[in-house]
């Protein structure tokens, strides 16, 4: 039966999860508490795969062992009941003497799949599930993408004039640099956002245009693995990407091209090049995706309808005439103002939407 500070404690829950940010793959953040008579006696978190989850961490800050037979936890995510790199945390629960677990939202592993819930029931312990479960799915959408559709979670990125244009027209002998359109707050937040996920994709023509390095600098964090997609190959191998500081995969459909360092994946020349390399890259253990391309590159994951978030930035800059900005039917969810530009955030499928 809910009652009333259910959604309170489970809210912490996921204030907790998110404290392993970027951190936890290809595990789910996940977040725990127990409470006794309205007060939190013990809470943890997930810290990385192959460490304690959530639940041990939060039983084990318990000083007074006595009061868990007399206590809630609540956590945020299905516990486990098998063998992983950890022991399950269903027999933890059971063994601890708590009566009560709060669950915000099932577990769609395959490994877990309900059978943890199914577990602690069996033992007599009063099981609620769904408290909060559309906030708690969407913190581990990555997650949950991966194990329910077979893919990474695809988020685009791109910014474009206030005059709707994401560049302006190259010219032969161009330097290759970007035309930057926002300030330095923003590219701070991009690379934030680059470490919280696996991967980073961007096609050829924006190694060629902006020579970028697609890692993480101005934020303390891992670089995500570098995927570039380029049917031709016709790339400079002097280019960042390829400097050998990070992983890097290069798909194309030239069978010829070799590169030191670079994994090179070969693609069908059929043009329906983004199914492709996210069944592969999910084959790879791949969770995220984070597509900052160019405008074929976000035109073909929109055509395709393999993509789940997007997030533009509009600048105040003009640039007159140029490459337009290529999502047409952009509908933004929210909105943040920056100085120099406003970005904005779409979602592809509703559950997405909080």
């Amino acid at each position: 039966m809910t009652q009333p500070q259910d959604l309170t404690f489970m809210l912490r829950c996921l204030d907790l999860a998110r404290m392993a940010e970027g951190h936890t793959a290809p595990n789910p953040m996940v977040g725990a508490v127990v409470v006794n008579k309205g007060i939190i006696i013990g809470e943890g978190y997930h810290l990385k795969a192959g460490e304690p989850h959530a639940e041990v961490h939060a039983i084990n800050s318990v000083s007074d062992r006595s009061l868990l037979s007399s206590s809630t936890m609540y956590v945020s995510l299905e516990p486990c009941s098998h063998h992983g790199r950890t022991p399950p945390c269903t027999d933890l629960i059971i063994g601890s003497g708590l009566r009560r677990v709060v669950i915000g939202t099932t577990d769609t592993n395959p490994a877990v799949a309900g059978k943890g819930i199914r577990r602690l029931r069996e033992a007599g312990i009063e099981v609620l599930t769904g408290v909060a479960e559309k906030e708690c799915r969407f913190l581990n959408r990555r997650f949950f993408t991966w194990h329910e559709k077979q893919r990474p979670y695809v988020i685009m990125k791109w910014a474009r004039s206030a005059d709707g244009f994401i560049d302006l027209v190259r010219q032969p002998g161009d330097a290759a640099e970007p035309h930057w359109i926002t300030g330095m707050a923003e590219r701070i937040l991009v690379h934030r956002w680059r470490a919280e996920e696996d991967a980073i994709l961007a096609g050829g023509g924006t190694v060629r245009a902006d020579n970028p390095s697609l890692d993480v600098r101005l934020w303390k964090g891992k670089n995500p693995l570098r995927i570039i997609v380029s049917r031709t190959g016709n790339m400079n191998p002097g280019s960042k990407v390829f400097d050998g500081s990070v992983e890097t995969v290069l798909f194309t459909c030239n069978e010829n091209i070799s590169l030191p360092g670079v994994r090179v994946i070969h693609l069908g020349d059929t043009g329906h090049f983004v199914g492709e390399v996210l069944r592969t890259l999910h084959g790879m253990g791949v969770q995220s995706l984070f597509v900052e391309g160019g405008a074929y590159i976000i035109k073909s994951f929109i055509k395709a309808g393999l993509w789940d978030e997007a997030r533009r930035f509009t600048g105040s800059v003009r640039f007159s005439r140029g490459v337009p900005d290529p999502f047409v039917n952009f509908a933004p969810a929210k909105s943040v103002g920056f100085e120099k530009s406003i970005l904005e955030f779409m979602y592809h499928f509703p559950e997405n939407d909080v």
